[in-house]
């Protein structure tokens, strides 16, 4: 990882060149100008991955809440709990746009230095894969971005054009049809990947699995395209187990460590932060075994062992969700006056000075698994895939067996888990629900989305989680009430970051005009209807 600085050295000035370039006149000649023969583009990707992959409170704060998978009493989770701007609103609310184009920037300067090399032709076209990942992200967060013109300051394009999402999809569909076609194992992959460690096969299998989610994407605005894309990606090849899942490991000895673990151990957060009662409850309306792989209370009672980041018990029959919506101020939204409360973890007589902790019994994310800095992040998995061919099957089109599809879906994501390397699923308990739970005809769209929301929370990422229940209307959720709310309804796409009226002023207003209800977290994006 420490290879991720070099090549800011390198760009600090023609002076850092002088004591260890042999190609000084070169260099001198155009000290701004990086050649391939330089600097190994290759370091590029690993860094624009784990810098696009770690996400944290960007996440955290936004999207985990509005989608109702996590919950919490802290008030600086107001922003996604209750829709009241809480903490340092305006940063974060500009996190996923500007974590995406930093990590782009990254992956646009690695294309730069391969342009036109033969010998560094899968790079290249796993750079455009890597980029239509990151660009999605933050298209579906905003809306309208720049996405012809991003990454184009060496040019002179300063302050680039807003795209129609529209028409960025349409481009991320074309782009991602022929890197996949151009992708050759025979050649040589990428050497700092921390994806596949540059298995070409592997990427072509992401590629096609990322056209078929972007495919999915427009299933209410554009069938038809979502039909040909989806169908020219099954064909394709997508991922085939979950060895293909995409996915990268942090690094919290050379300083990448996991960012959501660095945000839940908090003292603050790891007290509060709870899986919601949507997740939980629908989880255990199955018998879902995950919900001990992945839930736990505090082992001890009272607010000292409710801090106490250490393993806490997992049985399942005590495992509960909070309700989004609710404070500790005593108040009528207090969490003592939520329908069901399970009641206070009572104080410990033997800790001196101990209290209650009023959210002591409600299930928190497993603190083995998601409070480990050096745990995965993952990105997109073989089990997403597989539940998108499904509905894509039971939509008509030609991508195989809706009920296979999910069959595999299901048994993928809980072996999913067991990747963490931290927790797990008894095989036995798979096979047995896999078995006891088919595709159900006249059910089948909540079946295959309400998975999608569980297995995408269980792996914490709640990007995608939150961006598949706008497309698909799984889980029905209830929006929440509370006093100061910056949205009269469950937030579906983020406000613009509030330094592009000043930065990029004429066409951020031109965006912004083009959105019914402008520049609100209620307006929506073009393929949410």
């Amino acid at each position: 990882m420490k290879k991720r600085y070099i090549y800011s050295c390198l760009l600090a000035g023609a002076t850092l060149f002088a004591g260890c370039s042999k190609n000084f006149d070169q260099v001198n000649v155009n000290p701004t100008k990086v050649s391939a023969d330089l600097f190994n583009p290759n370091f590029l990707m690993a860094q624009a991955q784990i810098q696009f992959s770690n996400t944290g409170y960007d996440q955290l704060l936004f999207q985990s809440m509005w989608s109702q998978a996590l919950a919490s009493t802290y008030d600086y989770y107001g922003n996604g709990d209750k829709y009241v701007a809480s903490g340092s609103f305006q940063d974060y609310k500009a996190r996923t746009w500007n974590n995406g184009y930093s990590a782009t920037t990254l992956i646009d300067e690695m294309k730069n230095l391969v342009k036109g090399n033969a010998a560094y032709s899968n790079l290249d076209n796993c750079g455009t894969i890597l980029r239509v990942l990151m660009l999605e992200r933050v298209t579906d967060a905003y809306g309208d971005i720049p996405f012809s013109q991003e990454g184009q300051a060496k040019t002179g394009i300063f302050t680039p054009v807003f795209d129609s999402q529209k028409d960025i999809y349409a481009s991320m569909l074309d782009q991602l049809d022929k890197a996949c076609a151009a992708l050759d194992a025979s050649k040589a992959g990428p050497t700092s990947d921390l994806f596949y460690s540059g298995n070409v096969s592997q990427w072509k299998k992401l590629g096609y699995s990322l056209m078929l989610r972007a495919a999915m994407r427009l299933t209410k605005v554009d069938a038809a395209t979502a039909k040909t894309y989806a169908e020219k990606a099954y064909a394709g090849g997508t991922m085939a187990s979950i060895a293909d899942n995409a996915k990268v490991k942090a690094d919290y000895t050379n300083g990448n460590g996991n960012s959501d673990a660095a945000a839940l151990l908090v003292t603050d957060d790891f007290r509060e932060v709870r899986w919601g009662k949507t997740l939980i409850d629908y989880m255990k309306s199955s018998a879902d075994p995950r919900v001990s792989a992945v839930a736990e209370i505090s082992a001890g009672t009272g607010k000292t062992a409710n801090e106490t980041k250490a393993a806490g018990v997992s049985t399942y029959a005590l495992q509960t969700g909070m309700p989004n919506g609710y404070d500790l101020k005593g108040g009528t939204t207090d969490i003592s006056k939520a329908p069901g409360y399970p009641g206070t973890s009572p104080a410990d007589a033997s800790v001196s000075g101990d209290a209650p902790a009023p959210v002591g019994k409600y299930s928190r994310p497993k603190f083995a698994v998601y409070d480990d800095r050096n745990r995965y992040n993952f990105l997109l998995t073989y089990g997403e895939t597989e539940l998108l061919l499904a509905e894509a099957s039971f939509r008509g089109w030609s991508t195989g067996v809706a009920a296979t599809h999910y069959a595999n879906a299901l048994k993928a994501d809980m072996e999913t888990l067991s990747q963490f390397g931290t927790t797990s699923v008894d095989a036995a308990a798979i096979t047995a629900y896999v078995a006891t739970h088919p595709l159900v005809a006249g059910t089948e769209l909540q079946q295959i989305n309400m998975e999608y929301y569980v297995e995408t929370a269980t792996v914490f990422n709640f990007n995608e989680n939150w961006n598949n229940w706008k497309r698909s209307g799984f889980p029905v959720l209830t929006k929440v009430s509370y006093s100061n709310q910056f949205a009269t309804d469950i937030p579906r796409r983020c406000d613009y970051p509030v330094t592009l009226p000043s930065t990029n002023g004429a066409n951020y207003a031109a965006a912004v005009a083009k959105l019914s209800g402008g520049d609100s977290f209620t307006s929506r994006i073009y393929w949410d209807k």
